[in-house]
């Protein structure tokens, strides 16, 4: 028996409005992404990469998307990507860029790369937290994706001991 090989692409999608986002779906993605392909590699690119081609992920609140299509193929796709400029959906054209943020052999290399990318945004923004209470909830969003049950505790134990200390 021969195991077939495939590639995954974390990719992000870009809009000005965020609220955009939530008018999307999976097969309005997928069909974006055969077009690109066929308009920039013709029949060639377009048979090659509409065999095993799916989009197994879309989290229409942050915008990011796995795709998974076959190993011999990736960099047609990959190629193909920034000539993605917009996603029809229901008749309405959603004006978009895929930004890809890793190419993985699996897709638990993929959920793994996202966990760390994820947690580098979120300390990221906590210098630019205007006032504590934004500085609060994004502590708490770093220890949810990011910390153990006891590693939590403990942290959230040190946090009040300083806000004490602070007063």
């Amino acid at each position: 028996m021969v195991r077939v090989k495939s590639r995954y692409l974390l990719c992000e999608v870009n809009v000005t409005d965020r609220s955009r986002l939530l008018l999307l779906d999976d097969r309005a993605v997928s069909a974006a992404v055969k077009a690109a392909v066929a308009r920039l590699h013709g029949d060639y690119g377009a048979a090659l990469c509409s065999t095993r081609f799916s989009v197994k992920y879309l989290n229409a609140h942050t915008g990011i998307v796995f795709l998974r299509f076959p190993k011999r193929c990736y960099k047609l796709l990959w190629s193909a990507l920034p000539f993605i400029t917009s996603i029809e959906n229901r008749g309405q054209i959603i004006p978009c860029f895929l930004n890809c943020l890793h190419v993985g052999g699996t897709i638990r290399t993929c959920q793994k790369f996202l966990i760390r990318y994820n947690t580098q945004q979120l300390h990221r923004m906590l210098p630019k937290c205007k006032n504590e209470e934004e500085k609060q909830q994004v502590q708490k969003a770093i220890l949810d994706c990011s910390l153990t049950r006891g590693n939590k505790e403990a942290f959230e134990e040190e946090s009040e001991i300083e806000e004490d200390e602070e007063e």
